[in-house]
């Protein structure tokens, strides 16, 4: 069931309610209820406008156990798992199911027709019927019979899964799957030792899982749904991969307390007691007014028209004469319900009256003959752009009085409502006391169906539409009673909702009612039906007019054909009750797969399973639900607006929850001031409230900061004051703490709708990241907190401190043995086997020690040092837009302009046609949401790049359809063109050429290509393959070799689920071809899977930071990225031990290292097109975002140079230098020198050097962009440096020597630059059997002229290094540095 648009506006008008699901704050949760018909849908159909999508049965299945187990992941209930799919729902429900399959069997067969109309071909197999997920189908049962071995599969293999109790509610079960959940959570709460404090989690996409959830008044209630995106076009594809999709979670907890708020004026108006979860009842019968599931929403009664604040402000006035409350726990008390909607009845007479002014200035100039008709048309637009016009058949008899006038034409144009919508010829008293009847029996059925579940299974509303609110009068007298009777068989429910385009999914005999001429229920089935908005604006809002089933002549239908059915088919035309599956070691039996071939048997299944009868879960009609205890004990995740001072209103001040600015009020929250304290545990981010070390406190002068040892993140909560160091800011410091407070006041402003207001503190903090066993010196063990290494800025308004909060991470293991039992999985995170994954064996002998036995399996590592070497060979070649117009003779705008979006209307510039726009550009680049396409396109801070793709895909584009292109220059001022316009001729037929262009970009490849953001540093495909390529050869190899040692504790790692969200090594720094190793069990990625960085995704928070690895093996629930299917994976760093980082810390070498290590994303993207160049990243090896500032000096290199009188370094220069952090290490010990010589290098040698030092020195340090240029058949290199050097090379016949000839070039164009000294830095490796580290200097050296070559003379004989300019075939002058030998350093790859 849905209350369509509900959801958006209850989560804008309180915009704390949701938050997206973080993996290191998930809240703890006892039960999870899963509505599984939106993951069904999801899996089985994920994109309803694409004709061509075809899915096995095999591939949904397979879809749906991964959804299932990511979101038990995600989770990680503790006691209940519920699984509820819908099954035959009660009969108030079918009429919407039937309207729903009419509308999608349709719309089904109209894209396809029109598919073919336009020449596509489409495959041959038969498409996946939604319309099958329906309770009875062989799909359905085929499904059941998959899920059950689902469940006993996961709970006779997964940990996670056996200690919780499984209840699989099938569609054989009666009611739909979240009415099922509540009944059992009534159930449950109903019992004698429920735990008031049980923390629940309901998954649904439905937005009337709020009102669910509400009604039972539990006060940790969340609702977990995945992201919901307005705006955004039909055809974008969805996201169907749960890995990829992103979570929220609404927290009922926080709309209880909105709730309160949106009515506090109450609270000294009226005379009984205020109850919140009275007023929370109330407020979930208005929302029934909007319209549902099983009524129509009253006449002009629209969300997006603020009918929902009008229900409000009208119960707020009237509730005070009424003595109390409307719903009385699901029982509707009619009088005080007659006199609310009797105050709410002026909307009525409200609306009307606009229209009747309008409507008096009409008569004055037509007559009143019009006036009557007029009224009914007025009315409909009013409504909707899109209304219908009605027909008036009665006239009003004129009355000379303006209200009399106005009471006739109020009612006429009542009259006309009901006899053009509902096809009555009198509208009588009877009829109207008839229509009233049935509106308030269907509040009440509703209300019975929330709070004590289905109390009638036949009753329904027997009209499409609902009758105005002056209308409903005189029910205060009326006896409301349901008769329970039974639900529909599923067959029954089948013929009763399915349209004739679905009738294959019924058994034989019975598909002839739906299509047969001599059918007595043929009409139920009409082939063609209209649909009508109502007021509404979206297609799939429109009501569905198509006549309502008669059960008995259905029944009488069927009868006959009952006999004809097979046992199989029979064996599906059943009910069943639910069951209850749990974990039961004693039990051991092969359990059988439905598929063997996709899904093995299970070989040991230890699951008891348990039926439920179906009536045990129902409550009586005189049920009452417990009042909460609020308890001053705070539940970690679940957020209250309590613990801070503030007040509330509503204002319009636009915050954004969905990609744009809310329209309506919002409930904005004002903090009032408050205090804090340093060096102490805090709540920070309120109302989502997440524990914190406060490490530094500032004032924007001055700032207190914890002056503690590295490393060090101790608590400091005994009396002994911490360790506070006093820092005055300087002027820059102070202009960035005023950005940090712009900042952070817009985003509570803007977003969460919580006004700050000014800020003369900022505190700074570190926020937990889980909870590590650390083992004390006498081997004793204790869960420790562990904090993050990123310090965050928090406004002090918005930190809570001393509450007492629950904590269930009480330590389950008090010593060594119990930490690391026999056969448990460790993994190393010390020298040597860093990252190995081992197995505990027996230690009894060595525990004493503080000392744990472990074989660690060391398994072959592919080599890659070559493919990193080489990696500019692989990677996808980039261009700027000038590059790509001057080959296509076109110019630099067209470029750029066709790479995005080209929007073409219909009509002309001068007549438009409507406001339909069609995009026929390549949407290859995204500006506004910093979003590029890999292989395509590539953003730099000044420009975008374009690859050799793009470059095919224009010119393919301009030789099809030139005329785009030129109309497009010829018009580059607009922002919209237009059909006839660009084709004015009368034989061109516009909308024809435009389909032309859209089918065409359709059919290329890159219409499915998938976008990354800008700031995702990855691996070109081109580069993975290479690297799937080397993990094969190593594959071949099958060495691998265990060692067994002793090792002390806290250099092992254990998964456990009490640490999760612990990063194993805090220390590691990730780059691009690291080897890591999946350290999470339990998930999609199996424990112990190793892999390779092929991404890093920044983030504004480290523990958000997501790597992208490409792992050894294909694995169950893989993703692809730029890989093989089934092999990628997104990570956090709390899922990965990184080898490479082992390897690095064991290497013994000094080196020179450049480290990239991923943090917070910087808006600014700071000098990037002077750093980018040839690198594993189509960004650039130094990313100055994510660098840490060097805190070694530079200062190993010493330069002599008698001819320099200085050294002026230039800010270039110093930010290169600041992003090396340098360690020094020795070096390998295995690496064999070359044989040295002390003779100077030959000519021949001594130019190899030179082109090597070239090209290197280019790739490197000074390359900005690469242009291979093909002219005449020859080839041209183009270099552009970072400095804005545009370095053409000489025409060659081949692209390497393109390639040494351009970079020669390039070096000649430097060191004649008027620079008052040029810097070139450069590692020439191996050279005579030494490594060092030159610095070329060249400062006013006297009658320097242009280089044509570059020559260095190494002699291994002395201890300094000549370094020769020569030019042409004339010796110039010599400069000489000389560079001690003694300390040798080298830049690494990195």
């Amino acid at each position: 069931m849905g209350v369509p648009k509900f959801y958006r506006w209850i989560s804008e008008r309180y915009p704390c309610l949701s938050e997206v699901v973080k993996e290191q704050q998930i809240p703890e949760f006892d039960n999870l209820y899963l509505d599984m018909n939106g993951i069904i849908h999801q899996c089985s159909h994920p994109n309803d406008e694409d004709v061509h999508f075809r899915i096995t049965e095999e591939k949904i299945f397979a879809d749906i156990f991964h959804y299932l187990e990511v979101l038990f992941r995600i989770i990680k209930p503790r006691k209940v798992f519920f699984m509820a799919v819908d099954g035959v729902a009660p009969r108030a429900k079918m009429n919407q199911q039937r309207g729903r399959r009419f509308r999608s069997a349709k719309e089904a067969e109209d894209k396809i027709k029109k598919a073919l109309e336009k020449g596509e071909v489409l495959p041959t197999e038969a498409r996946f019927d939604s319309n099958c997920i329906t309770p009875g189908t062989e799909f359905m049962a085929r499904l059941h019979e998959q899920l059950k071995y689902f469940v006993h599969n996961k709970l006779s293999t997964d940990r996670m899964w056996q200690g919780v109790r499984v209840y699989l509610s099938g569609h054989e079960t009666p009611g739909e799957g979240e009415h099922k959940i509540m009944e059992f959570i009534r159930s449950e709460i109903g019992r004698p030792g429920h735990d008031p404090n049980t923390r629940h989690c309901l998954y649904g996409l439905d937005a009337d899982l709020i009102m669910l959830g509400l009604t039972s008044h539990e006060p940790h209630f969340s609702l977990l749904r995945e992201e919901v995106r307005f705006g955004g076009k039909k055809s974008q594809k969805r996201i169907t991969a749960p890995e990829e999709t992103t979570f929220h979670l609404l927290h009922l907890s926080l709309m209880r307390e909105y709730v309160d708020y949106e009515f506090s004026a109450l609270r000294d108006k009226i005379s009984f007691e205020y109850d919140l979860e009275r007023i929370i009842d109330d407020w979930i019968l208005m929302g029934f007014l909007v319209g549902n599931d099983f009524i129509p929403h009253l006449p002009h009664l629209h969300i997006n028209h603020d009918a929902l604040p009008l229900l409000y402000r009208t119960y707020i006035s009237v509730l005070p004469t009424l003595g109390g409350y409307l719903n009385e726990n699901g029982n509707l008390n009619l009088a005080r319900f007659e006199k609310y909607l009797e105050k709410l009845s002026e909307f009525d007479r409200e609306h009307f009256s606009e229209v009747f002014v309008d409507l008096k200035w009409f008569e004055s100039k037509v007559g009143n003959k019009y006036l009557n008709e007029a009224a009914g048309l007025a009315a409909e637009e009013a409504e909707s752009k899109n209304g219908r016009k009605s027909k008036v058949t009665e006239a009003a008899e004129e009355d000379g009085e303006d209200e009399d006038m106005f009471e006739a034409e109020f009612r006429q144009y009542k009259r006309t409502y009901y006899m053009t919508k509902m096809g009555v010829e009198v509208v009588s008293d009877e009829f109207l006391g008839g229509q009233a009847r049935c509106y308030v029996e269907g509040i009440q059925w509703i209300l019975h169906y929330y709070y004590h579940g289905v109390q009638s299974w036949s009753w329904y509303y027997p009209y499409h539409y609902a009758p105005f609110l002056s209308d409903v009068r005189n029910v205060a007298g009326l006896k409301l009673t349901f008769d329970l009777g039974k639900p529909f068989m599923p067959f029954e429910q089948l013929l009763a909702v399915l349209p004739a385009a679905s009738k294959d999914l019924l058994p034989r005999c019975f598909q002839h009612l739906m299509t047969s001429q001599s059918s007595s229920i043929i009409e139920y089935y009409p082939l063609d039906f209209k649909t009508d908005l109502n007021g509404k604006q979206q297609e799939w809002e429109a009501v569905v007019l198509i006549p309502f089933i008669d059960e008995r002549r259905l029944l009488a239908a069927m009868g006959p054909c009952t006999d004809l059915l097979s046992n199989s088919e029979k064996s599906r035309n059943r009910h069943t009750e639910c069951s209850l599956y749990c974990y039961d070691k004693q039990l051991d039996y092969p359990y059988s797969s439905p598929l063997p071939d996709v899904f093995p048997n299970i070989v040991h299944c230890h699951t008891r399973v348990t039926p439920i009868p179906m009536d045990a879960w129902q409550v009586s009609v005189d049920y009452v639900s417990r009042r909460i205890d609020r308890s001053s004990l705070y539940f970690c995740g679940f957020p209250t607006l309590q613990h801070i001072r503030h007040k509330f209103y509503k204002k319009k001040n636009g915050v954004v929850v969905f990609q744009q600015s809310s329209r309506g009020e919002n409930m904005m929250l004002e903090i009032l001031p408050s205090a804090l304290v340093l060096g102490k545990s805090v709540f920070v981010s309120w109302p989502h409230l997440a524990e914190a070390r406060v490490v530094a406190v500032s004032d924007g002068e001055t700032k207190f900061f914890l002056e503690e040892p590295p490393g060090v993140q101790r608590l400091y909560v005994d009396s002994s004051p911490p360790p506070v160091k006093l820092q005055y800011l300087s002027d820059k410091e102070q202009k960035d703490w005023v950005k940090e407070v712009q900042g952070l006041t817009e985003y509570h402003n803007k977003r969460k709708g919580v006004v700050i207001n000014e800020t003369d503190i900022l505190l700074y903090a570190q926020q937990l990241t889980g909870r590590k066993y650390v083992i004390s010196q006498n081997g004793s063990v204790h869960l420790e907190k562990q904090w993050a290494k990123q310090i965050l800025p928090f406004p002090y308004q918005v930190i809570v401190k001393d509450i007492k909060a629950f904590d269930s991470s009480l330590s389950r293991f008090k010593t060594l043995e119990e930490l690391f039992p026999v056969t448990s999985t460790v993994f190393m995170v010390g020298n040597p086997y860093y990252g190995a994954m081992g197995e505990v064996q027996d230690s009894s002998d060595v525990i004493n020690e503080g000392r744990v036995r472990v074989v660690f399996t060391m398994p072959c590592e592919p080599q890659l040092d070559a493919l990193i070497q080489n990696q500019h060979k692989y990677s996808v070649k980039y261009s700027p837009g000038y590059v790509l117009a001057s080959r296509l003779g076109i110019t630099g705008y067209l470029v750029s302009r066709f790479s995005g979006s080209i929007f073409i209307g219909r009509g002309s510039k001068k007549n438009p046609h409507g406001e339909q726009r069609a995009n026929v550009g390549l949407n290859l680049k995204f500006n506004k949401k910093n979003e590029e396409v890999p292989g395509y396109t590539k953003r730099t801070e000044k420009e975008w790049l374009y690859s050799a793709a793009v470059e095919e895909l224009l010119a393919e584009y301009l030789e099809r359809f030139s005329e785009v292109f030129d109309f497009v220059s010829r018009n580059s001022h607009d922002d919209v063109f237009y059909e006839d316009d660009i084709w004015p001729g009368e034989d061109e037929n516009g909308a024809e050429k435009v389909q032309e262009i859209q089918t065409w970009l359709k059919t290329h490849p890159v219409s499915s290509s998938s976008r990354a953001s800008c700031d995702l540093q990855i691996l070109d495909a081109g580069i993975v393959e290479k690297i799937e390529e080397e993990l094969e050869r190593c594959k071949a190899k099958k060495s691998s070799k265990k060692v067994r040692v002793t090792v002390k504790p806290h250099l092992l790692f254990r998964p456990l689920e009490q640490q999760h969200g612990v990063v194993p090594d805090p220390d590691a720094e990730y780059h691009l071809f690291d080897r890591v190793v999946n350290v999470r069990e339990s998930f999609s990625v199996p424990l112990g899977l190793r892999g390779t960085i092929i991404g890093i995704k920044g983030a504004e928070r480290d523990a958000e930071v997501l790597y992208e690895v490409l792992f050894d093996e294909e694995f169950a629930g893989g993703l692809t990225l730029r890989c093989s299917p089934g092999r990628g994976y997104r990570l956090p760093p709390c899922a990965l031990i990184n080898l490479s980082h082992g390897s690095r810390q064991e290497q013994s070498s000094h080196k020179l290292t450049a480290i990239v290590k991923p943090q917070p994303t910087s808006t600014q993207r700071t000098h990037r097109s002077q750093l980018d160049g040839l690198n594993h990243s189509p960004r650039s090896p130094f990313i100055p975002a994510q660098v840490p500032r060097a805190t070694v000096p530079l200062t190993p290199v010493l330069i002599h140079n008698s001819e320099m009188s200085s050294f002026q370094v230039s800010t270039e220069f110093e930010e290169l230098m600041a992003s090396l952090k340098i360690s020094k290490e020795p070096e390998p010990a295995q690496k064999e020198p070359r044989e040295q010589t002390a003779e100077p290098l030959s000519p021949q040698s001594f130019a190899q050097v030179g082109t090597v030092f070239s090209l290197d020195l280019l790739n490197h340090l000074l390359l900005y962009s690469v242009i291979l240029c093909l002219l005449q058949g020859l080839m041209v290199c183009q270099v552009k440096l970072s400095n804005g050097l545009l370095v053409h090379g000489p025409q060659c016949q081949s692209e390497c020597e393109a390639k040494e000839k351009a970079a020669l070039f390039a070096l000649q164009r430097l060191v004649t630059l008027p620079l008052s000294a040029l810097r070139l830095l450069y590692v020439l490796r191996e050279s005579v059997g030494k490594t060092c580290a030159l610095c070329f200097t060249r400062g006013d050296v006297p009658d320097a002229r242009t280089f044509t070559d570059t020559r260095v003379l190494l002699s291994s004989a002395h201890t300094e290094t000549e370094i020769m300019n020569t030019g042409g075939l004339e010796m110039h002058q010599r400069s000489r540095i000389t560079i001690p030998l003694r300390q040798r350093y080298l830049l690494s790859d990195e």
